[in-house]
């Protein structure tokens, strides 16, 4: 594996071990020396069928980590409309499309864990599970708390306690919210700028919050998130900023 992506993966996992707050954990296989194979685990969400149990992610590193997503998959089985009831192979934006070099292991499970808040039964990875939850949501409810009991450890509580809503309507607009929230923070992490104008320099090794540092030092116009070209003199001013240069 090379340098870089070992340091990088080692910092990631270091900073999970170091988050107390949001229960997120994650540790490589074994005797800990092979970083390209995690086990990660999060908390079912409140207020869904899948409170109190505890969710084990097979995460597999490729060669070409960080500009490839992680690979992975639920290890505990889990009744979603989202991952597959036999495989635990997972349908999420973020784990393909969506993917960028400046996302984590961290956030990666992170979005996995707000999956199960947000099911969305019209894109579906088990179409067993999506049809159910279109036809019968209370059955669906029952079912998916009935497997996080069996499989996750979640604590038993009978039909109506709590809440797992998970209506059709409320998991669109939770979705809706979920991806809305995802957007914003996205727009801050790149400070307001363009992300393929910021990923350009952060694809050339540079730490994505320097890069929007050296970009506000320069006094780049963010162009309300738009792409476009840079003056060959505002690169070369960037570049030196990054480098450390005078």
């Amino acid at each position: 594996m090379s340098s870089s992506r070992t340091r990088r993966i080692a910092k990631e996992v270091a900073d999970i071990h170091s988050d107390s707050l949001s229960n997120i954990k994650a540790d490589p296989v074994g005797n800990g020396d092979d970083l390209t194979h995690l086990k990660g685990s999060f908390k079912g969400p409140p207020g869904t069928p899948y409170e109190g149990g505890t969710y084990t992610i097979d995460v597999k590193i490729p060669n070409d980590y960080p500009f490839r997503p992680p690979v992975m998959k639920f290890d505990t089985k889990v009744w979603h409309p989202n991952v597959s009831s036999q495989t635990g192979a997972i349908c999420l934006d973020t784990l393909s499309t969506a993917w960028s070099p400046v996302l984590t292991v961290k956030s990666a499970l992170l979005s996995l864990q707000s999956l199960l808040s947000t099911p969305e039964p019209k894109d579906p990875q088990d179409a067993e599970v999506a049809g159910m939850l279109t036809r019968n949501p209370r059955e669906f409810e029952r079912v998916a708390h009935e497997w996080a009991v069996k499989y996750a450890g979640a604590p038993k509580k009978e039909t109506g306690e709590g809440g797992g809503g998970s209506k059709p309507e409320t998991a669109k607009q939770k979705q809706k919210r979920s991806k809305e929230e995802e957007a914003a923070e996205r727009a801050a992490m790149y400070g307001g700028y363009n992300e393929q104008m910021i990923n350009r320099f952060v694809w050339m090794g540079f730490d994505l919050d320097r890069v929007v540092s050296a970009f506000d030092y320069v006094g780049i116009d963010p162009n309300d998130g738009e792409d476009y070209e840079l003056e060959e003199a505002y690169i070369g001013d960037i570049t030196a900023r990054l480098l450390g240069e005078p």
